[in-house]
């Protein structure tokens, strides 16, 4: 399974060379060219979700992007260092961090990101990890035609 990773301070302008990268690994790994403008747009919100999020709580701990080759799927995780303070069964955040809080403008951006990539890819989770969120997406691989 050959991984690139990526890590990143939560700067705004660290998004465009994540999206660019994502494209290029999922090109080569062989993801279809028809859904490579998808790729691109789901790491570009899933990223800018994340710097949004260190932005927003002082998280100094840089952000990663995982990109995994598996044998018939392509796999992008987005990790952030926001532990989330209230979570539903499925881990996701919930917002203002429970039933008793309000919501903010970072929440309903927040839900806003997920939203649009869950618009995006077919197959996405998200779930606390070890150090914060991440959110995975996983797009189907084309086999490798092998030419005469």
């Amino acid at each position: 399974m050959p991984t690139v990773e990526l890590r990143f301070s939560a700067q705004p302008e660290h998004v465009r060379t994540a999206r660019l990268v994502a494209a290029a690994v999922a090109r080569r790994a062989g993801v279809d060219e028809a859904v490579l403008d998808e790729v691109r747009l789901a790491v570009g919100e899933a990223c800018s979700r994340a710097v949004g999020l260190h932005r927003s709580h002082d998280i100094a701990a840089p952000i990663t992007v995982v990109l995994t080759e598996e044998e018939k799927a392509f796999s992008i995780e987005v990790g952030d260092g926001h532990a989330a303070q209230g979570s539903d069964a499925s881990g996701v955040s919930t917002p203002g961090g429970g039933p008793d809080q309000p919501d903010t403008d970072a929440d309903s951006e927040d839900e806003m990101g997920l939203a649009v990539i869950s618009g995006l890819v077919d197959d996405v989770e998200v779930r606390p990890g070890a150090d914060g969120g991440v959110i995975r997406m996983t797009w189907p691989t084309a086999p490798a035609v092998v030419l005469p």
